[in-house]
C-alpha cells in the first residue's frame, strides 16, 4: 500500500497537487486576510462561514441571471474570452458587495448594540445557510442552484488553445502548472490579498486600524474615529469573505449545494491563529491547508484501499493538530472582542 502510495504522490501528480494547492489555498487567503482585518480592528467575526455560504449562493445566482440574459453564449460564439473572465470578476464583485452589506448585520450588533461577538457571529452562521436554502426553494424549487448552462471549467478556465497550442500540444512545467487549467480568479485573488496586506500593514489606515484593535479609547484620543473605522474593517471583512464563498462556486464548483463551503470559515479562522494575525503566516498556513485539501483529493482517486472518508478527514484533522499545538500560545489584538465605549477610559 505504501508503493501506491508513493507512486501515486510521484508519477506525474506535482503539476495536478500545485494547480489544486492554489485552488483550496486561494478563498482560505482572502477570508482569513478578512478575519485579519476584522480581529485587528477589534471585533471577532466567526461568521465567515456563514458570509461565505452567501457569497458563494450569490456567485452562482449571479452567473445564472447573466446566462440567462444571453450574455456568455453570445461571448462564447464569438470566441470573445476576455469579456467571458470579465464576467467572473464582475460576478466576485457583486459577491464582494453584497458580503460586505451582509457583514454589517454583525458590525451593527457588535459595535453598536455591544452584543456579545462571538453569539452574534454564530447566529449569522446560522442565519446564511436557513435564508439562502430559502431563497434557492423561491428561485429553483429545489434545494440546489446551480448555473443555468455549462459549468465553470467550461466558462471560465483559462486552457492552452486560447494561446494557440494544439490539445495534444507538449507545453513546459510552469505553462502547465500556472496557466494552463487555471482560473483568472485565482491571480486577482492574490493580487487583492497582496494589496489589503499593503494597505493593513504599510499604510496610515491600516496603523489607525490596527490601533482601533489594541486600544481604542488611546485611539479616540488622537482623533480616530474609532466606530467608523471598525465599521469599515467589518465592511472589508464581509467583502473578503464573500469574494471567497463566490470563488467556490465559479472556480471550484458549478452547484451552490448544502455544505459546500464545509467548514472553511472556521479553516480560515484557524488560519489566522496559525498566522499570527499577519498577512505572511496565513499566506503560510493557508497554503498548508490547501496542500491537506489538495493531497486527499489526490489520494481518492489513487486506487489506495482505504474508505475515502478518511482522506476527506485530513484538512480538518491537520486544522485541528495545529490548533492544538499553537493556539493556547498566541495572544491576538489586546481590544479583541471588547464592545467599544466612548465614556471607557
Amino acid at each position: 500500500m505504501m508503493e501506491t502510495l508513493f507512486e501515486n504522490l510521484t508519477s506525474g501528480s506535482m503539476v495536478f497537487l500545485i494547480r489544486q494547492t492554489l485552488i483550496y489555498a486561494v478563498p482560505l487567503m482572502v477570508v482569513a486576510l478578512a478575519g485579519v482585518y476584522a480581529e485587528r480592528s477589534g471585533v471577532i467575526n466567526l461568521a465567515l462561514e456563514g458570509i461565505m455560504i452567501f457569497g458563494a449562493f450569490i456567485g452562482v445566482l449571479f452567473v445564472r441571471l447573466v446566462q440567462q440574459w444571453g450574455w456568455f453564449d453570445a461571448a462564447k460564439a464569438a470566441g470573445d474570452w476576455v469579456s467571458l473572465q470579465g464576467f467572473m470578476l464582475m460576478t466576485m464583485a457583486v459577491a464582494a458587495l453584497l458580503g460586505a452589506i451582509f457583514s454589517l448585520l454583525l458590525a451593527f450588533a457588535a459595535i453598536n448594540l455591544r452584543a456579545d461577538q462571538t453569539v452574534g457571529g454564530t447566529a449569522l452562521n446560522l442565519l446564511a445557510p436557513a435564508l439562502v436554502l430559502f431563497l434557492i426553494r423561491l428561485i429553483a424549487n429545489q434545494n440546489t442552484l446551480q448555473m443555468a448552462t455549462g459549468d465553470s471549467a467550461s466558462w471560465f478556465m483559462i486552457k492552452k488553445s486560447m494561446f494557440g497550442y494544439g490539445r495534444t500540444d507538449e507545453v513546459g512545467f510552469l505553462f502547465d502548472t500556472f496557466v494552463n487549467k487555471v482560473y483568472l480568479a485565482t491571480y486577482v485573488c492574490i493580487l487583492v490579498f497582496i494589496i489589503l496586506s499593503i494597505l493593513l500593514y504599510k499604510t496610515r489606515f491600516g496603523l489607525r486600524l490596527r490601533a482601533c484593535g489594541e486600544h481604542p479609547q488611546a485611539a479616540a484620543t488622537l482623533g480616530i474615529n474609532v466606530i467608523g473605522v471598525k465599521y469599515l474593517a467589518c465592511m472589508i471583512c464581509g467583502a473578503l469573505a464573500g469574494m471567497g464563498g463566490a470563488y467556490l462556486t465559479t472556480c471550484y464548483s458549478s452547484t451552490y449545494t448544502d455544505g459546500i463551503v464545509a467548514g472553511r470559515g472556521f479553516i480560515a479562522l484557524a488560519a489566522v491563529i496559525f498566522g499570527r494575525w499577519s498577512a505572511g503566516g496565513i499566506l503560510l498556513a493557508c497554503l498548508f491547508f490547501g496542500f491537506c485539501d489538495a493531497l486527499q483529493i489526490r489520494l481518492q482517486v489513487s486506487g489506495i484501499d482505504i474508505p475515502y472518508q478518511f482522506f476527506q478527514m485530513i484538512p480538518y484533522v491537520a486544522t485541528v493538530i495545529v490548533l492544538s499545538a499553537i493556539g493556547t500560545k498566541q495572544a491576538g489584538p489586546k481590544a479583541n472582542g471588547q464592545p467599544y465605549r466612548r465614556e471607557q477610559r
